[in-house]
């Protein structure tokens, strides 16, 4: 069941954002800012019922709904603001199968983090299907020494964030999408976001090694560069957050925040985990779900998002 909540103006204002603009800006007042909930609301050009043709995957590590809610103060209200699901699970620990469930649709039988040449998984991820068909895919991961990097290094980079560096086939396609976040502002500001993608954070900015207020305040700062691109202004960019899985103290159960302009206050009580993600994507390309995700529940159903 899912319910639409019309939260107290008191409530919205009490959750402050001093913490994040401080770790992102110096200090200052959010209510000028660009990036926070309110003016993300607002700044759309086009009306909320624009059909969502792009999405943009952000994923954080290893904390729980509780954690995420307490811990993420940017986010939450970015939550509140636009929708949220509150019984989304990870599938599995440790990271590995949840990144290759929600680019692929399956685990593929993987239950460790090793590197791709453990686990190299044949056939389509979403970003392969997506050129296949003739879309765009990137996937921009913070930190990596090299398009489609198939081991750790650079700059705390983690390929076993990295799921695209899996897919043997497509390996091609990978070097060729696949890459640093070096492009990624220039990308927001020309309307180049892919049709599929995911944005990666360092092992410090995604909490796996760093606080979650660290990791809200560069999610913070990704959606002041967000709100100002076209893609978001013509109400073509979906932005899921979600995470990677908790840290089995919740029962795997995770934050995950759908924000677009035609979401308000829109509070999600279907039980919804990664292969909807992975269903998500092709629903947002008009393809066919990968693999078990052709099963899993609907999260641009249960959000009543615009992708038809």
């Amino acid at each position: 069941m899912d319910r639409r909540v019309r939260w107290p103006a008191g409530l919205l204002l009490g959750v402050t954002l001093l913490a994040v603009s401080a770790a992102c800006s110096g200090g200052g007042s959010t209510a000028s800012v660009p990036g926070t909930p309110e003016a993300l609301g607002t700044a759309v050009t086009e009306t909320p019922s624009s059909r969502v043709t792009k999405l943009l995957v952000v994923v954080v590590e290893n904390h729980s709904l509780g954690q995420m809610r307490a811990g993420m103060p940017y986010t939450y209200r970015l939550a509140q603001r636009f929708g949220y699901a509150t019984n989304f699970y990870a599938l599995a620990h440790p990271s590995l199968p949840n990144y290759l469930a929600m680019a692929g649709g399956d685990t593929f039988g993987v239950t460790d983090d090793a590197r791709p040449a453990d686990h190299p998984v044949a056939g389509a991820s979403v970003f392969g299907q997506a050129l296949q068909h003739g879309h765009t895919a990137a996937v921009y991961a913070e930190g990596m020494p090299e398009p489609c990097a198939t081991a750790d290094g650079g700059e705390a980079y983690a390929v076993r964030h990295n799921p695209w560096a899996y897919f043997v086939d497509e390996r091609a396609q990978c070097l060729d999408h696949d890459q640093s976040m070096a492009r990624f502002d220039a990308d927001v500001e020309a309307g180049r976001l892919p049709e599929a993608g995911m944005l990666v954070p360092d092992t410090c900015h995604d909490a796996h090694d760093c606080s979650l207020r660290v990791a809200d305040a560069w999610f913070a700062e990704r959606m002041r560069t967000i709100v100002a691109g076209p893609d978001w202004r013509a109400g073509r960019l979906a932005v899921v957050l979600t995470a990677d899985e908790d840290d089995s103290e919740g029962g795997n159960r995770i934050l995950t925040v759908v924000a677009h302009p035609s979401q308000r206050h829109h509070v999600v009580d279907r039980r919804l985990d990664h292969f909807s993600i992975t269903r998500l994507y092709a629903e947002v390309l008009g393809e066919e779900p990968l693999r078990q995700a052709a099963q899993a529940p609907s999260l641009a159903e249960a959000f009543h998002l615009p992708v038809s």
